[in-house]
């Protein structure tokens, strides 16, 4: 599978309408409708993904988004652009809604679903892009409600106008600013005031792997927050601990005690983009068997994430074929 290029709101036109960038339903009679979706397609995947945080299910809203599509006639539709994102954004909600209910009898702890990520060209949109594919941000939007993230993500990270966001999710525009007002006071509660550079990450993760495969508590130590906490995630059919694990000692303690024990000897790690930021992926017999990503926030890892579910490390790349074994192993940052 191909790394995840994201499109960094190509859709918007500079004036940031709706209604510009698209084809009218005028022009729509005499255009196929499978490459109007497809123009659109890697717009409503960002959408979808940062919504609902799994790749199975961000395929399953673009899925029913296209059915939908084929199915309303050119009289109904203004804008192709402002009525698939419309579709998919009530979906994504719909789903969430739906889905929290079982997210809540979820064994353990639930992660959104890794997804390999290319590295933005754009030097401009590298900050953006951090932010809201991070693993750190996706796990913070789960502190909203579904239509709180909605107008959340549509204004701050793809940039709608409230008057934009109140047609989308069927609200006026008062009630748009005070949802994203609250939504705005839940993340800052615990969103860090300054994102450290790619280089801090990358510097910050090539130290974690030089202690943890030394063995080096005391370097490990001096590496994370006073406020660290580790969350895995295997849904009940992989290793790993069903509640976090706080304090500094503590997940020292389990990264070179318990976490050996659990895991196979013959596992083999690379540095891989996950989510946009350098994680690592740890490969059993070829295939992906963990990922572990790390936050970091004044100078220290604030949070550690390990997802091991195989039911969300099977969209993830296989290890290439021919690599030697020596090379299989080498973790550094590049």
């Amino acid at each position: 599978m191909r790394a995840y290029q994201d499109p960094k709101m190509t859709e918007r036109s500079p004036s940031r309408g709706m209604e510009s960038a698209a084809p009218s339903s005028k022009d729509m009679a005499g255009q196929d409708r499978l490459k109007v979706f497809h123009q659109h397609r890697p717009l409503l995947f960002s959408i979808a993904y940062r919504m609902l945080g799994s790749l199975a299910d961000a395929e399953d809203m673009l899925q029913e988004t296209f059915i939908r599509w084929q199915q309303t006639s050119d009289a109904e539709i203004q804008s192709p652009r402002a009525f698939l994102v419309t579709i998919i954004s009530r979906l994504c909600i719909n789903h969430l809604q739906s889905a929290r209910a079982q997210r809540e009898e979820y064994f353990g702890q639930w992660l959104p679903e890794p997804l390999a990520t290319a590295t933005s060209t754009d030097p401009t949109s590298a900050s953006r892009i951090d932010e809201s594919l991070s693993m750190a941000f996706l796990v913070l939007l789960e502190r909203l409600t579904p239509v709180e993230r909605a107008v959340f993500l549509l204004r701050e990270v793809f940039d709608y106008e409230y008057s934009e966001i109140a047609q989308i999710i069927g609200q006026n525009e008062t009630n748009c600013r005070q949802i994203l007002r609250r939504a705005r006071q839940h993340i800052a509660q615990i969103r860090p005031r300054f994102d450290p550079s790619p280089q801090q990450r990358e510097r910050l993760l090539q130290q974690f792997l030089e202690a943890s495969s030394r063995g080096d508590m005391e370097g490990l130590l001096a590496l994370l927050s006073s406020e660290i906490v580790l969350y895995s995630d295997g849904g009940g059919k992989a290793a790993a601990v069903p509640n976090p694990i706080y304090g500094p000692e503590n997940v020292a303690r389990f990264l070179f005690g318990a976490l050996r024990k659990i895991v196979p000897n013959n596992l083999v790690r690379r540095v891989v983009q996950i989510n946009a930021q350098p994680g690592i992926v740890g490969y059993l017999d070829g295939r992906p068997y963990s990922v572990l990503t790390l936050d970091v926030t004044d100078g220290h890892i604030r949070n550690i994430y390990i997802v091991s579910n195989p039911e969300k490390l099977e969209r993830l790349p296989i290890l290439p074929a021919g690599v030697p074994s020596k090379q299989r192993g080498e973790m550094k940052c590049r």
